[in-house]
């Protein structure tokens, strides 16, 4: 008799409110996963770091230290990307001290969030790598100033030096007989790392292109000059 007597309305808000718990079990089921991934990932970077840091191979391992964060932000977002970054510093704080831990941090750490927020967002080539080569160039001189810190040296002295050398051999093979002034050194040697660090965020762009999207994380395609180059059709 009770169930003769059931409002239908009672009936129709249980159908309604019972697809409700779908998502919830969707959020439930996926949430370990993104633990998982990105403390993962977040091991690998800072395995990248340190195997670099004790056997370098060149440029080669540089390339990706910024890589598997992204890799977190593209499949998990933000929260999981920023997460990545500071276990990664944590991780390695732990292992080669709070230093080395800061000069992966910064820039790399950031790096990797900053181009993974640029490739999720499907963000052009041109705006990514500019974005990430001033960034680069700012973890460059933070860096600088951190170990003059450390040693109690001011490095930039030796850097100016370098700079200066070169110039002078510039305009002795052109034949110029100038000295070039303080400020314009410096100018010059403001623009050879950031000229630098936009060749590396190139790079790092076409390692990323190549292997991300193998892994069924694509970052947006890159100019079809760059395409033709690599020898490269859809």
């Amino acid at each position: 008799m009770s169930e003769s007597l059931r409002d239908p309305a009672d009936e129709n808000a249980g159908k309604s409110n019972s697809p409700t718990l779908l998502p919830q079990t969707q959020v439930q089921s996926t949430a370990p996963l993104a633990l998982v991934e990105t403390a993962f990932l977040a091991s690998t970077a800072s395995l990248i770091w340190l195997v670099n840091f004790y056997f370098p191979l060149g440029p080669v391992l540089r390339i990706f230290f910024p890589v598997p964060i992204a890799l977190v932000y593209l499949r998990w977002g933000a929260r999981a990307a920023w997460m990545s970054a500071l276990v990664s510093g944590l991780l390695l704080s732990v292992l080669m001290g709070p230093p080395r831990s800061i000069q992966f941090f910064i820039p790399f750490g950031l790096l990797g969030v900053l181009l993974g927020a640029c490739w999720r967002r499907r963000t052009n080539w041109g705006i990514s790598i500019f974005l990430g080569a001033l960034l680069g160039s700012i973890g460059f001189f933070f860096r600088f100033w951190l170990l003059s810190v450390l040693l109690g040296e001011d490095l930039w002295v030796y850097g100016i030096t370098q700079v200066t050398n070169f110039l002078d051999w510039v305009f002795l093979k052109l034949g110029l007989l100038i000295e070039p002034s303080i400020f314009l050194i410096n100018v010059i040697a403001i623009a050879m790392v950031f000229l630098s660090n936009l060749v590396y965020l190139f790079v790092v762009h076409i390692a990323s292109w190549i292997l991300l999207q193998r892994l069924g994380n694509p970052i947006p395609q890159p100019p079809h000059w760059v395409q033709v180059i690599l020898d490269y059709e859809d």
